[in-house]
């Protein structure tokens, strides 16, 4: 193989270890050990590598480009957390470039592949649900790309994560429910492949578990979308035992569970008490108003696009990712209130 062909990413299969961190042990960087180090110094000479210097130079013209992807648009959450992260942005003199995946792998990889040929600086993403392999992300990796996953992260990177707390936001919601009454708390859960997912499952769980009431199977179901949960909630219902009281992932599923109960002919909440996930629009404008828990996407949005720019600018010095925490915040209206109904 002749030396101009030699790459940092075939130093790094060489090695075993990824094309980052190869980069970072050329730069000297601290946070590589001494041993990496010279294992990549005596590589690279072995193998005559050179660095592309073309493309060092198109990697330093700096387009002040944020790219973000996001499962959808036209979503409370989300455009709260563009709107955050479009605030930050601007104040500091960034653009911001939006890719829709539309929930769609195939879609979120031709954003990841459209954002880098637009030559962002960094990108800050929030997976699709049907997301189950990260090439596509450590491409951009291997392209000097930092990322920044909000919300829906991908745990299999290491990058900067921005999250909400959504064990303790479940938890809160499901506890708040019980604590109302409710003996039989179904859950309408989003997919167990995504971290938030999990972790509402889990929330719900441990607040079942700190008042002694069992956990039922056929009472947890994958259920995130408004159409699904009317059909869910109908099925729910019509149970030997229905369930008291509702736990959605989030507004929309919570809206659609409310229609079908309604339909059904039962009163919110006397015989059905509901709570959803992320306080949008949605909580206000349905009747009764919805209780739901608070995720802060603006200030998500706006936390991720700081981290982001802090990488670009060089003002965080310890180069190891870090996970940034929002709080959650419990938000009660009348559909959960069945300590109130006469």
């Amino acid at each position: 193989m002749r030396s101009s062909q030699i790459t940092i990413k075939d130093i790094a299969k060489e090695l075993k270890i990824s094309a980052s961190t190869v980069s970072r042990a050329l730069k000297n960087h601290p946070s590589i050990s001494e041993k990496t180090k010279k294992d990549v110094l005596e590589l690279a000479k072995k193998l005559k590598y050179k660095p592309n210097t073309i493309a060092l130079s198109l990697r330093s013209s700096r387009s002040k480009t944020l790219g973000v992807i996001v499962p959808e648009i036209v979503h409370h959450f989300f455009s709260s957390v563009i709107s955050g992260i479009d605030d930050v942005a601007f104040k500091a003199g960034y653009h911001i470039m939006i890719s829709q995946s539309n929930d769609d792998y195939l879609r979120e990889v031709r954003g990841a592949e459209t954002l880098l040929a637009a030559r962002v600086d960094g990108i800050l993403c929030s997976l699709a649900k049907e997301t189950r392999k990260n090439d596509h992300f450590k491409n951009l990796q291997d392209n000097g790309i930092p990322i920044v996953f909000f919300d829906r992260i991908c745990k299999s990177l290491e990058t900067d994560r921005v999250i909400v707390d959504d064990k303790k936001g479940a938890f809160l919601a499901t506890e708040h429910l019980i604590l109302n009454g409710c003996k039989r708390i179904a859950h309408y859960s989003a997919p167990q492949n995504l971290a938030i997912g999990r972790d509402r499952f889990i929330g719900y769980l441990e607040a079942l578990e700190k008042y002694g009431i069992p956990y039922e199977k056929e009472l947890v179901v994958q259920c995130d979308q408004h159409e699904q949960a009317l059909i869910v909630t109908h099925s729910m219902l019509s149970m030997k035992n229905p369930p008291d009281g509702i736990f959605a992932v989030n507004d929309a599923t919570a809206a659609g569970a409310m229609i079908s109960i309604k339909n059904k002919g039962l009163s919110i909440p006397k015989d059905v008490a509901v709570i959803g996930f992320s306080d949008g629009i949605i909580s206000k404008i349905i009747e009764p108003n919805l209780s739901s828990i608070e995720q802060h996407g603006y200030e998500m949005g706006c936390k991720a696009a700081e981290v982001l720019i802090n990488r670009l600018e060089g003002n965080i010095e310890n180069y190891a990712p870090q996970t940034y925490m929002i709080n959650t915040e419990l938000i009660v209206r009348a559909s959960s209130l069945k300590n109130d109904v006469k």
